[in-house]
């Protein structure tokens, strides 16, 4: 599914990993049957290595957890969103170049 540096988001687990982390979170809302998902997920995989350390990169499977995406408004997949202290500080939807994600990214930095 994602490479070692993509956390898996849940239902379960979103608040303690997400709206109470120390860190800002980028999270991909993605299905496996979505090809915009696998088209980008490459380049998640690569970010979290970038970003290791400073920003929490991880994927919330919208089939297995449909609470979360429907609290946060997700319509379309990929989407994309940004967390800073617990807040929604951004949002790409679709299958954005990876430039894109590094600017959304630096400035929650």
């Amino acid at each position: 599914m994602a490479g070692d540096k993509v956390l898996e988001f849940t239902d379960g687990n979103f608040e303690a990993e997400v709206l109470k982390s120390s860190q800002p979170v980028l999270v991909d809302f993605w299905a496996t049957w979505c090809a915009p998902c696998k088209a980008i997920a490459p380049v998640i995989d690569e970010l979290a290595e970038t970003y290791d350390g400073r920003i929490k990169i991880g994927k919330v499977n919208v089939d297995e957890n449909q609470a979360t995406p429907g609290q946060y408004g997700v319509r379309g997949i990929p989407t994309l969103v940004l967390f800073k202290d617990g807040q929604v500080v951004d949002q790409l939807v679709g299958a954005v170049p990876r430039n894109q994600l590094e600017g959304l990214l630096d400035k929650a930095l």
